[in-house]
């Protein structure tokens, strides 16, 4: 049975990777706009949810995605609701741009004027940590104590939200906050594995 699919991943440094901005862009942000970049899915690894997504199925999705990105149309909202359609008034991005680096999935995020819009580039202004999670349909079965999920995998979009599920998850406003937030992820996967077991 499909049921609602939400996963976490974190964003680079200060919500933006430098190098991953066009010239345009970066004429873009230095006038006031706000472009995040960083990993935004990631293939073959168990998240912080216990779900393991293989890269046949996220490279299909992706690809089937990246078409709503050409047209301008690969909108996410600010928080994760519990719905598989994207509300167009709780809309606060849309994907510019993803690509593949190995297993992981990258991606260009631009900040809307719109309300939600609004309230995501204070929140990042105001230096809170953030993370963008993947919202999709699909079946999972259980394969050697993981959660594996199944071909019939539907990518909706990617949301931003303040609680990942995968270790790092986060977009750091200032630098220095990576290693601190990642040596607390290492010890929150320690104690979920301790509990499972």
């Amino acid at each position: 049975m499909s049921q609602l699919l939400r996963e976490f991943y974190a964003l680079c440094d200060g919500g933006v990777c430098q190098d991953f901005l066009t010239e345009q862009e970066k004429v873009f942000v230095k006038s006031g706009g706000m472009i995040l970049t960083g990993m935004i899915q990631h293939a073959e690894k168990e998240n912080g949810n216990g779900r393991i997504y293989s890269k046949k199925i996220l490279e299909r999705e992706i690809t089937k995605y990246q078409a709503l990105v050409k047209e301008n149309r690969a909108t996410g909202e600010l928080d994760h609701p519990d719905s598989s359609v994207i509300n167009l008034k709780n809309v606060s991005h849309v994907v510019t741009d993803c690509w593949w680096e190995g297993d992981a999935v990258m991606g260009k995020i631009k900040i809307l004027s719109t309300p939600s819009g609004q309230i995501l580039r204070n929140l990042v202004n105001d230096g809170i940590k953030l993370g963008i999670s993947s919202r999709g349909l699909g079946s999972t079965h259980t394969k050697n104590g993981k959660i594996i999920v199944e071909d019939d995998f539907q990518l909706i979009c990617f949301d931003m939200v303040s609680e990942p599920s995968t270790p790092g998850a986060f977009m750091f406003p200032k630098q220095g906050l990576q290693e601190s937030v990642q040596k607390l992820d290492k010890l929150n996967r320690l104690m979920i594995e301790i509990t499972r077991k």
